[in-house]
């Protein structure tokens, strides 16, 4: 077993660190506290080649392992989970193109959303329908050489960004079980019809845009159909969503670990009774909890990432990360809250933000007790096991 990072993802890790320390951390809490877009981040990270991640390098991509790129997600939602957030569907997005799409689908697309100079992000989620994606309305059907699209999809990162964005759709709304009848199109932008119509207001989570996109009529081509085949759409987002869980872990770790460092660095500096309170044992118990904590969520994450690497289904392992590490990054938050008292309820600090974001790990890409009973049902069946 060797549970140390490679030489070369040692490099990427100071690569990235030494990005976050100087373009995102000065800035985090007051861009994230005025709304403010961060366009400059945004630039860096399009010269840094982050956009293509995961695209294959024969479409100019950097094609990293997993455990590279939950390294990517771990040190910049350290610094702003919110700009973490613009990398991570536009991520999952170009997987599934370069996993599932056609050839033409591919060459027309990917090598401008790995430069950056397109992006995009996954329409999934509507008002009605969140983790029963099986549940959703919106519809496309077949008109000669285009399908046309009525729906309207909800919780949108990337949305006024995203160009295509991949929309999960029903073809055949009369199919059982229902995900027969499901396919992702790739809808272009400007495309008449497609509308954005509102930005939502969120607790955190700031920075990228989370949006309503309404689509009345849209004529979307037949090549556009994600794969070329009907009927795949609810497999093709699932298996995204598998790489999307390491993403969450990854920033849930990033978020956890600033949030100790946070905590320690202030236990040592606050003094009360003549003494820096991390002298009391009430506050050392809160510190080695967060630190025994972060470090098991990040090993689960490295280890789902590796497996996934090494198999094509890995929902067991990547479930139980994106659980054990969405709640280590609540704990951390809430308990550095409570090393601060009264001032990590101020905007001043940062933990405020850290607890804010912190709570969005816990149902993005699958609320905790849905992955509870993924886990439960795939050891049930006897489809994984522990130890």
């Amino acid at each position: 077993m060797d549970f140390t990072l490679n030489d070369e993802q040692r490099q990427f890790r100071r690569t990235l660190r030494d990005f976050v320390d100087k373009d995102i951390v000065p800035v985090a809490r007051e861009w994230e506290q005025s709304g403010r877009y961060p366009a400059e981040i945004v630039e860096t990270m399009k010269e840094m080649g982050l956009f293509g991640l995961l695209v294959p390098e024969e479409y100019g991509g950097l094609a990293v392992d997993l455990v590279s790129f939950a390294l990517v997600f771990e040190e910049i939602a350290r610094g702003w989970m919110g700009v973490a957030g613009i990398l991570g569907s536009h991520s999952l997005a170009t997987w599934m193109i370069a996993r599932h799409g056609t050839e033409d689908q591919r060459a027309r697309y990917l090598p401008e959303l790995a430069t950056g100079e397109r992006r995009t992000g996954i329409a999934l989620t509507e008002p009605d329908a969140g983790s029963d994606l099986q549940g959703i309305t919106t519809r496309a059907r077949l008109d000669g050489d285009h399908y046309v699209v009525d729906g309207t999809k909800m919780w949108i990162t990337n949305a006024r960004y995203a160009d295509p964005m991949p929309v999960l759709v029903k073809t055949d709304p009369t199919a059982s079980p229902a995900h027969r009848g499901m396919s992702i199109l790739l809808v272009d932008a400007d495309t008449p019809g497609y509308e954005i119509t509102r930005d939502l207001p969120k607790l955190g989570y700031n920075g990228p845009e989370t949006c309503e996109i309404v689509l009345t009529g849209v004529r979307v081509p037949k090549e556009n159909l994600l794969g070329g085949v009907e009927g795949r759409g609810l497999q093709q987002a699932l298996s995204a969503l598998e790489v999307g869980r390491i993403n969450v872990a990854a920033r849930s770790v990033g978020i956890a670990q600033r949030a100790y460092e946070e905590a320690l660095d202030y236990s040592r500096q606050r003094r009360a009774f003549g003494r820096p309170i991390a002298d009391f044992q009430a506050i050392q118990l809160k510190i080695a909890d967060m630190a025994t904590g972060v470090q098991s969520a990040r090993l689960l994450t490295y280890w789902a990432a590796s497996r996934k690497d090494e198999t094509e289904r890995a929902d067991l392992e990547t479930g139980m990360a994106k659980l054990h590490a969405s709640e280590v990054a609540v704990s951390a938050a809430q308990e550095a809250m409570r090393v601060h008292g009264a001032y990590g309820y101020s905007k001043e600090y940062e933990v405020e933000r850290l607890f804010r974001d912190s709570m969005l790990m816990s149902i993005g890409e699958g609320t905790s007790d849905i992955l509870r009973t993924v886990i439960a049902k795939k050891l049930v069946a006897g489809q994984g096991r522990v130890g």
